[in-house]
């Protein structure tokens, strides 16, 4: 048997056992190729944060989605490349949705004849980027989605793979704990 078959067919057993849900091929998967993901991620993403968040994100995604693999169509790099590629794409959307809601946002603060001074709102921008962070997770990513985003509770819940009303739970609490934080800054001002 020459050393291409051997690995042919080692290729094709850890697909399989990663099909039929061995965590131990799982694993397997993740020393042999989560460095091409990141690497793949962080040349497109140019961030090792991003990079890192997608390698997590591809595998968990390679899990939950493990009937997907079809050991006679592909290999598991390949297959794990095809993720890596959905996913970055999915962050690069992410990025460009944000970009634009921040770009309509500036525009409709210019447009407003009583706007605040540009310092103001910058002020008023970096104390609620604080006060969600302080939130602690899943709750600021949650929040984020629900408000910034304007995602409706059912997409949250989807997008992160929460129950319903865990998702409405955490939104309501996190913004009675946003307004209680902005009132105390504002009193602190005044």
């Amino acid at each position: 048997m020459s050393v291409g078959t051997e690995v042919d067919l080692d290729l094709e057993d850890l697909a399989r056992r990663l099909r039929a849900g061995s965590r131990e091929a799982l694993e397997e998967a993740w020393v042999r190729w989560s460095a091409l993901v990141h690497t793949l991620a962080l040349r497109s993403l140019g961030n090792h944060h991003d990079a890192e968040d997608v390698t997590q994100q591809v595998f968990v995604a390679a899990w939950r989605g493990r009937h997907t693999l079809q050991p006679d169509r592909g290999t598991v790099p390949g297959w794990l490349v095809g993720i890596t590629r959905h996913k970055v794409a999915d962050l690069h959307a992410q990025r460009s949705r944000e970009a634009r809601d921040a770009a309509a946002v500036a525009t409709r603060a210019e447009r407003r004849p009583h706007a605040p001074p540009a310092d103001e709102r910058l002020a008023t921008r970096l104390l609620l980027e604080d006060a969600l962070e302080r939130l602690g997770e899943p709750r600021s990513t949650i929040v984020r989605l629900a408000v910034v985003e304007q995602l409706t509770h059912p997409e949250v819940a989807d997008r992160l793979q929460l129950p319903l009303g865990t998702v409405k739970s955490h939104v309501r609490r996190g913004l009675a704990a946003l307004r209680t934080q902005m009132e105390e800054v504002t009193r602190d001002d005044a």
